[in-house]
């Protein structure tokens, strides 16, 4: 059709920039090893920070559901949809980050365009780090709200930003905990300062956050010993979690007022039973204990401490999300390939998800892996990095 031709012009663009992606496919559980497009490989792309994604625990929970409560709830949360597993998932997620209630939605991403918009409006200004995600991004494009970026990670620039606009109605600050792409932490502490001189609104997306930092993975601000001051906390149960959906947790009154005006809440209907009863059993877990936590932490200091001894860049990462730098967009995807052919299952980031010069493979770090996994990664990592001469 001539009308859909411009699509045409665009993907064959895709290929010739080396920007178009090749979706390979799963065919089996998730796990440390999994089975794509064919062949067997150590999995170090998935974001099953846990193992929850396959855990036996939370497969049980989510059988017994379907059994006792079907498929679906097929209804939105504010007309029918509200069943007795939505609210005990809420209640055990407030007990979990430490604060007086939370609501739950169908991901992280739609949480971030429930809570933004309907929390600002004309008149006031989001103050967001300029590589917040881009489910952050397009829930402000859904607000009236005017926003203001302000350089990575720099609370120097952060303050300079809310000075320079004297106009404004409320002030939101918005930030990643976790950045998703280079691994680092948001100066949590020193934005909390800043907020509370400005009497700004803090909103922090946890995505990658929750069940890596803090006791027992209760996330970044609890790893600052910031539980209950942050004003709203983000989050998604698609990662650490290992099921789908998302949460906003805080104080109860602004809980009370996204279940009333929240869009998503009001018009997408509500998460399945399995799902939520699965997010529960792994909130149970966290509650109970936090080894698997620390199981994350030990594999992240044991595959890093090796990696730069090989000479690998893994950027500025302090989490278990490790970027292999390698500033190429061909040698990224070439690295990216010749490791599956070892074995080995890890993808390349590439522009426009990364900015041009830092072309990497993302490593996710998992507590399913055993050392001789990594050993085998480690291993993989060596040989292709010297074939591709990546490293020396």
């Amino acid at each position: 059709m001539t009308k859909l031709a411009f699509l045409d012009q665009e993907l064959q663009a895709l290929r010739e920039q080396g920007q178009f992606i090749d979706i390979r496919t799963i065919e089996s559980a998730m796990g440390a090893w999994i089975q794509v497009d064919g062949k067997r490989v150590l999995n170090l792309c998935a974001n099953n920070y846990l193992g929850f994604a396959n855990h036996p625990l939370l497969k049980a929970a989510a059988a017994n559901a379907i059994s006792e409560y079907g498929v679906g709830p097929a209804a939105v949360r504010s007309i029918a949809g509200t069943q007795k597993l939505h609210l005990e998932l809420e209640e055990k997620l407030a007990q979990f980050k430490r604060v007086e209630a939370a609501i739950s939605f169908q991901s992280g991403f739609v949480t971030n365009q429930a809570v933004i918009p309907t929390l600002s409006g004309a008149g006031d200004i989001l103050f967001s780090d300029e590589l917040n995600h881009a489910s952050i991004i397009d829930g402000s494009r859904l607000s009236k709200a005017k926003t203001v970026r302000y350089k990575h990670n720099d609370p120097a620039d952060l303050a300079l930003q809310i000075q320079n606009e004297k106009e404004v109605r409320r002030r939101f600050i918005i930030t990643d905990g976790v950045f998703s792409m280079d691994g680092d932490v948001a100066p949590l502490q020193e934005i909390f300062e800043i907020a509370e001189k400005y009497e700004a609104i803090t909103i922090v997306d946890d995505a990658h956050g929750e069940g890596v930092l803090g006791e027992a993975g209760r996330g970044v601000a609890d790893h600052f010993g910031l539980h209950g001051k942050i004003d709203i906390e983000i989050g998604t149960m698609s990662k650490a979690f290992g099921v789908v959906g998302g949460y906003a947790s805080g104080a109860k009154k602004i809980i009370d007022y996204l279940r009333q005006r929240a869009r998503p809440f009001l018009f997408s209907s509500a998460v399945t039973p399995a799902d939520v009863a699965a997010c529960i059993a792994a909130l149970d877990i966290l509650l109970a204990s936090g080894e698997l936590v620390e199981k994350l932490w030990a594999n992240t200091k044991y595959f890093k401490e090796k990696m730069r001894e090989l000479g690998f860049d893994l950027g500025q990462s302090t989490t278990p999300i490790v970027p292999v730098m390698i500033g190429d967009t061909a040698k990224a995807h070439a690295l990216s390939k010749q490791l599956f052919e070892h074995g080995l299952f890890a993808m390349a980031i590439t522009f426009p998800t990364v900015p041009r010069g830092k072309e990497r493979l993302r490593v996710m770090m998992s507590a399913t892996h055993a050392v001789e996994d990594l050993n085998f990664a480690i291993s993989a990592f060596e040989k292709a990095g010297r074939e591709l001469e990546v490293i020396a």
